[in-house]
């Protein structure tokens, strides 16, 4: 534990050093309304700081900046407190106030609202059809032998299939199979057996069969959804090309990113800094992540993948509020 002087005065040195990118020196930190110390009390405290891993010096005449502990230490003593911009604010709150469409488009749009909040990469991951249940089936005539059958899920998915039927449909076998489907499927999971809807001879059974066989099909067929914006954002944030590259080709690798951020994301609102992520390309960033939920139940993740140096109270503060917002907007459907 460090005591309150050494704790400000690496809080200082952490802040200075995210607003800047520059090594940050003792006359810099002592200079802070928040420190309010002399230089040279800064400048040993700044010494004992490094010796015990929480700084370090790039080279010999230069300032100091923050190690990976010195981040952990930084995010672990937020007070929680801190706030997002008026600006920022209004932006969030005006996006979920006007949003709408399917599932797909709306995460997708949010990985690009969170991105522009937060001037970096945003990823937003749906979970497979597979963990949710069905909320609602329709069949709809498109003709006496075209039925677009769609399926809304719990996690706010909607899954369609359109099917070319042997023979015409009436109106009282569609609505038949209509009741079957709903009364069947509907709070059931599609991961679960294939439940019996009826018996064969009865009114709108075969087509009731043949919609949920369908629609199973396509939920497989639909997999995970992953949704990355600002990946020019975070390739700005690095010098060598060598780690833009590796960085760049992460976000590529969907299963990747979506095993790590479900890892993360099941405290909540995380952090992971640097080498805590234990994907090597990724060692000079920093992931905050958060669940967002249906019903109280989780249903996928949006994270913020940015340097190290990303402005932790800010990035957690949006990644936070985005997530309570979406979660609040796909349970009130």
């Amino acid at each position: 534990m460090l005591d309150d002087r050494k704790s400000a005065i690496l809080r200082a040195v952490v802040q200075q050093y995210i607003e800047t990118a520059q090594p940050v020196g003792s006359s810099t930190v002592s200079a802070r309304t928040e420190v309010a110390v002399s230089s040279a009390t800064v400048r040993n405290d700044m010494t004992q700081l490094e010796r015990e891993g929480y700084l370090v010096q790039p080279h010999t005449s230069a300032g100091r900046i923050p190690t990976e502990k010195g981040y952990r230490f930084f995010v672990d003593t937020l007070t929680g407190t801190e706030s997002l911009s008026p600006t920022n604010v209004r932006l969030v709150r005006d996006f979920f106030a006007t949003t709408h469409g399917e599932l797909e488009q709306m995460l997708a749009e949010t990985s690009r609202l969170l991105s522009d909040v937060t001037g970096t990469a945003a990823v937003v991951v749906g979970e497979a059809n597979e963990v949710s249940t069905v909320r609602s089936v329709q069949l709809v005539d498109l003709s006496p032998r075209t039925i677009l059958a769609v399926m809304v899920m719990s996690n706010g998915a909607i899954v369609k299939r359109t099917m070319e039927l042997d023979q015409d449909v009436t109106p009282s076998e569609l609505s038949a199979a209509h009741a079957l489907v709903n009364d069947r499927m509907v709070g059931s999971s599609l991961h679960a057996p294939t439940p019996k809807l009826a018996v064969p001879q009865q009114e709108g059974a075969a087509l009731a069969a043949a919609a949920v066989s369908a629609l199973r099909e396509a939920a497989e067929a639909e997999g995970q959804h992953m949704f990355v914006d600002g990946r020019s954002r975070i390739a700005g944030s690095f010098d060598a090309r060598e780690t833009i590259e590796a960085v760049l080709g992460i976000l590529e690798q969907q299963f990747v990113v979506v095993s790590l951020l479900k890892e993360l994301v099941d405290g909540g609102l995380a952090v992971s800094i640097g080498s805590e992520s234990g994907v090597a390309p990724l060692a000079d960033c920093s992931l905050v992540v958060a669940p967002y939920q249906v019903g109280g139940e989780s249903v996928g993740a949006i994270a913020v993948l940015g340097p190290t140096r990303m402005n932790y109270p800010e990035t957690l503060s949006a990644v936070a509020l985005v997530s309570q917002r979406l979660s609040r907007l796909l349970t009130e459907g």
